[in-house]
């Protein structure tokens, strides 16, 4: 004992009796009454020429007596006699262990008695297999936190080829709304992915939907960080830095030229842009905004036949007029809907056109017309668009999609039109990088375990299941992962846990975990989480230091939101985040008296384009000046009312 160093010594010994035998997967020992150990602890048994490392799940503690009344006669009913008892009574400490690994692994046998030390930061490698993918000329771990427990702070890696694929992938992490830390746990993930995923498996970059508040608004800007968190980045041998490469997608609101997001300083102008589609980007994707009633063979026909002979082509019907339409907005293609129920009620019997019952030709309109309404800022009617860069995605970027101030249906919209556009480009392989990782928040709202199976809910399932193939991972986020479909969460190869509810962790999926574990994990500290990983075979406890970024909060406060400008401000200074040199006064003088219409087209061009001379490029896209017509109200799409409309 003496050559062995204080980190090794032993703390312990084996025990194996007929009410509690020790068996290949689980075993007992016993320290003294004031040891170091405590759940989660890892340790090692050597003993028969095998040596056996596991994790602490459960302790108990043992006296000589046999029961309770023993102890009361013996203090004359009264407890503070029992400090003046002639001696101590005996007291022992029990640890019950999972076994983590054995070694030799075969034959596999039951763990023999011997001396129980605890963990190196070799046992640590040795105990949760991180030997296989952590050594050798081509690692592939991901650092995910730091294992602690008696002094001792070993680093704890993730496997890329079980994050990211092929072997496996998708991560999921729950906790308790402000007290599991999951956004800070995702961020401080993804930057560890972005340093530490090796170059020989590709390039990855990361899609990041902010569905409440400013939580992921400023994650290129620096966040304070303290000692403890710096020793723990330099422990993992990670930079504590903000990510380099990041930007912000918003859409509009509804004036169509103020950001809805809460990212409106002058002084991050440069990485937001704005997130504006028109008919061709949403038709394809019209199944999101119909309800389960309104999903059958009929309607889905008549969008298809939209989408392949009508938006976006010349189609001619000389029964409604002579000239071709020419669709390519949600106004364009409420001319044409109104030129059908023309010619409808012009044949006074009519109930169908081109075999299209008129029911169902009025359901879709009033659908797809809601879209443009609820969703305004986002949608436009104009049909100008300003998207995300498909084919020109960057290794190592961070894309946010702030979508915490639109509608609801809007929400879905987003999220199943750019999950959907990653997966097309991903299996052309003509995205930019090769892998990419969307981290979604509140999963138990988009992929709920009850309820109708919407278009979004059916498409994480899909992702889930085969998106590791193509390179297209889900990071996820949820309070109570019970509320989420089984499915989803259930092909999640990493699973990660912050402090969590009581009532959750009475659920029947977290049974498996032994009394103790759920104690500690419903009392667990801000920055500790508890993570499943395909080589553990049982749940490990870290610590992870916080993220090197700006939380949304502090983020708010440092850079405060600007209020919504007039028309031509806010025209003039989405111009000046492209060109600091232009003036607000001969912005204002350039559009004065022109439609809005064409200055948000302008507008909208130029941003898509960036061009060298900004305000000549806005001033060309402007066109000639025309007089404003008087008492001409820019077209919407209006629901259509009346009896004849079951729909309306």
């Amino acid at each position: 004992m003496s050559r062995l160093s204080p980190m090794s010594a032993v703390i312990g010994r084996v025990v194996a009796t007929e009410l509690k035998p020790s068996t290949p997967h689980q075993f007992f020992f016993w320290t003294a009454r004031l040891s170091s150990v405590g759940i989660g602890a890892i340790v090692r048994v050597e003993g028969d020429d095998r040596t056996v490392w596991g994790v602490v799940t459960d302790a108990f503690a043992y006296s000589d007596l046999v029961t309770p009344l023993h102890d009361v006669i013996g203090a004359d009913g009264d407890p503070a006699r029992t400090g003046l008892a002639p001696s101590e009574r005996p007291e022992i400490r029990l640890w019950q262990v999972a076994v983590l690994r054995q070694r030799p692994e075969e034959p596999l046998q039951p763990v023999p008695l011997g001396a129980v030390h605890m963990a190196t930061d070799a046992d640590v490698v040795a105990a949760l297999r991180m030997d296989a993918f952590t050594l050798g000329e081509e690692p592939t771990g991901v650092p995910v936190g730091v294992y602690s427990a008696a002094g001792l702070e070993a680093p704890v890696f993730l496997d890329a080829d079980f994050l990211l694929g092929p072997e496996a992938a998708h991560l999921n992490i729950t906790g308790v709304s402000g007290l599991a830390t999951k956004t800070s746990a995702v961020e401080f993930l993804l930057a560890s992915l972005f340093q530490k995923f090796p170059a020989h498996k590709g390039s990855v970059a990361a899609v990041c939907f902010n569905v409440k508040g400013p939580d992921l608004c400023f994650l290129d800007q620096p966040g304070e960080l303290d000692d403890a968190d710096r020793r723990l980045y330099a422990r993992l041998d990670l930079t504590p830095a903000p990510f380099e490469d990041v930007t912000v997608y918003a859409p509009y609101k509804a004036d169509g030229v103020n950001l809805n997001t809460l990212r409106t300083h002058e002084a991050l102008a440069a990485r937001t842009e704005p997130l504006v589609w028109g008919l061709r980007e949403v038709l394809d994707y019209a199944e999101v905004l119909l309800n389960k009633d309104d999903i059958d063979a009929k309607a889905d026909a008549f969008i298809d036949f939209l989408a392949d002979r009508v938006v976006g082509k010349e189609f001619e019907d000389r029964q409604l007029r002579d000239r071709p339409f020419l669709v390519d907005t949600f106004a364009d293609l409420e001319e044409f809907f109104r030129a059908i129920f023309d010619y409808v009620e012009a044949l006074g019997r009519g109930e169908s056109w081109r075999t299209h019952h008129i029911a169902t030709i009025r359901k879709v309109r009033n659908r797809l017309g809601n879209i443009s309404t609820r969703a305004k800022g986002l949608v436009t009617d104009d049909g100008t668009a300003s998207d995300l860069p498909w084919g020109r995605f960057r290794d190592r970027s961070a894309l946010v999609v702030d979508v915490a101030g639109v509608d609801p249906l809007a929400q879905d919209l987003v999220f199943a039109r750019v999950v959907s556009k990653l997966r097309e480009h991903l299996e052309r392989r003509d995205l930019g990088v090769d892998h990419v990782v969307v981290f979604v928040d509140e999963l138990n709202k988009y992929a709920p375990g009850d309820g109708p199976d919407t278009y979004v809910r059916k498409m994480l399932l899909d992702l889930s299941e085969r998106g590791r193939y193509l390179g297209l991972v889900l990071f996820s986020a949820q309070q109570f992962r019970s509320q989420v479909q089984r499915r989803v969460v259930g092909n999640a190869g990493t699973a990660v846990y912050g402090r969590m509810d009581s009532d959750e962790l009475s659920m029947p999926a977290y049974a498996t975990l032994s009394p103790a574990i759920k104690s500690k994990l419903a009392s667990l500290p801000k920055g500790e989480l508890m993570v499943r990983h395909p080589h553990f075979t049982q749940p490990i406890f870290v610590r992870f230091p916080r993220p090197a970024v700006l939380s949304g909060r502090d983020g708010v406060e440092r850079f405060p939101p600007q209020a919504d400008l007039p028309f031509a401000e806010a025209v003039a200074r989405q111009l000046k985040a492209l060109d600091r040199a232009i003036r607000a006064d001969a912005v204002a003088e350039l559009i004065h008296g022109r439609r809005e219409e064409d200055v948000r087209r302008a507008l909208h061009a130029t941003r898509r384009i960036r061009p060298e001379s900004v305000l000549a490029y806005f001033t060309a896209q402007l066109g000639a000046r025309v007089e404003r017509e008087t008492g001409v109200v820019r077209r919407g799409v209006t629901p259509i009312k009346g009896g004849a409309d079951p729909y309306a």
